[in-house]
């Protein structure tokens, strides 16, 4: 049993991409623990000033779930054809550390579109040196449309296209 902890690029309580995460956990309940992080909103704004040898307890939180992990699911929306905000703050407080270095790490982009984030993701997490492919991406443009009334997917493409990327992800953390 792997275990996982993933990220909703969204802060919002029931989001379509904390679902797509939630279907995920459900779907491969038998090989991934899914650990949903929480704290997200609670990051400091980064600010290097604030490096030190004894980080602020939530970035040291933060840092350590990362380790802990076998592989990082960051599922995501797109804000203004970018990355969200509190998802790019936290990416930035694992910029000086090794902590995603040979990480592997699954990128769903789940939005309307998503083409802009999803290329500004891959490029982000490629420079922390996550261990990512084009294999462990995936872009689900018209998310929302995936879904039906009960956060079910519903979407027979959408589905495959989710089962191949978690054994790519699977895969890479075997490796």
């Amino acid at each position: 049993m792997k275990n996982i902890l993933a990220i909703s690029g969204s802060l919002r309580a029931r989001s379509t991409n904390l679902t797509i995460i939630e279907n995920i956990a459900e779907l491969f309940s038998d090989q991934i623990n899914v650990t949903i992080y929480d704290g997200l909103a609670s990051l400091p704004h980064f600010n290097p000033d604030l490096e030190s040898e004894t980080p602020v307890a939530e970035v040291a939180d933060w840092r350590r779930q990362i380790r802990a992990s076998d592989g990082v699911l960051i599922c995501t929306p797109e804000y203004v054809f970018s990355i969200p905000g509190a998802l790019k703050n936290a990416l930035e407080w694992t910029v000086g550390t090794s902590d995603f270095a040979a990480k592997p790490v699954v990128l769903i982009t789940a939005s309307s579109l998503g083409e802009k984030t999803h290329e500004a993701l891959f490029l982000v997490l490629k420079t922390i040196e996550a261990k990512i492919s084009e294999k462990t991406a995936l872009l689900i443009s018209g998310a929302r449309t995936k879904l039906n009334s009960e956060g079910k997917l519903t979407d027979a493409p959408t589905i495959e296209a989710i089962k191949l990327l978690i054994e790519s992800f699977l895969r890479a953390i075997d490796d």
